[in-house]
């Protein structure tokens, strides 16, 4: 019996459904929690600065209002998704709990200095996270990048995914002009995205949490 072919319903009085979901928040929870403390470690140790000669040439500009038209109106499509469909909300909450684990451990063993010229992302949805401390070494790799890649992994729809893979591309260009990330930040993301939503598939199609 997976939760994937059931309503959410007949999903909340299955046992293992209802042990990944609680779970999930509450991991989710704790990472929250860790977080700002975490990131303003990040911020006061000394990283490596890289020469990106893509960033070399490409145009700065604030595009932040750009960026959260992309990602946020995907994110909330995709919560609109997994209500709809429970394996859906299993697969993202601990997909994106596994991304935030990897940005931890990826940022903390590669330290890296903001690019040059980067101009401070203004993300009202970061405060959660970084409170009024202004972060820019939480590079490697692109936290937004790999979020709308991993919703465009979890939906279901052809052409909904296909949507939501060009927003990922036109989300990855904004952060270059941005200079919020290096080029192998955003790259790299959608790599670290498969896995992630891998994993979270797993448990979700999987009784054994």
């Amino acid at each position: 019996m997976q939760s994937k072919s059931i309503s959410w319903q007949l999903a909340w009085n299955y046992p293992p459904f209802r042990v990944k979901l609680i779970l999930g928040v509450l991991v989710m929870g704790v990472i929250s929690f860790f977080l700002p403390d975490y990131f303003l470690f990040i911020q006061g140790r000394s990283g490596v600065q890289i020469n990106d000669w893509v960033l070399e040439r490409t145009p700065v500009h604030d595009v932040s209002i750009y960026i959260f038209m992309v990602l946020y109106p995907m994110s909330g499509f995709l919560i609109w998704r997994a209500i709809g469909k429970s394996s859906i909300c299993i697969t993202a909450l601990w997909g994106y709990i596994f991304l935030c684990i990897g940005r931890i451990i990826t940022i903390f063993f590669i330290p890296l200095e903001a690019p040059i010229n980067i101009v401070h992302l203004n993300d009202p949805f970061l405060l959660l996270f970084y409170h009024k401390n202004i972060i820019t070494k939480d590079l490697f790799f692109s936290g937004h990048t790999a979020t709308l890649c991993l919703i465009a992994l979890c939906l279901e729809n052809r052409k909904e995914k296909i949507i939501a893979f060009m927003a990922t591309a036109v989300l990855g260009i904004l952060l270059l002009i941005q200079h919020v990330h290096y080029t192998a930040d955003v790259i790299t993301a959608p790599f670290f995205s498969y896995l992630f939503w891998y994993l979270g598939k797993m448990i979700a199609q999987n009784n054994l949490v």
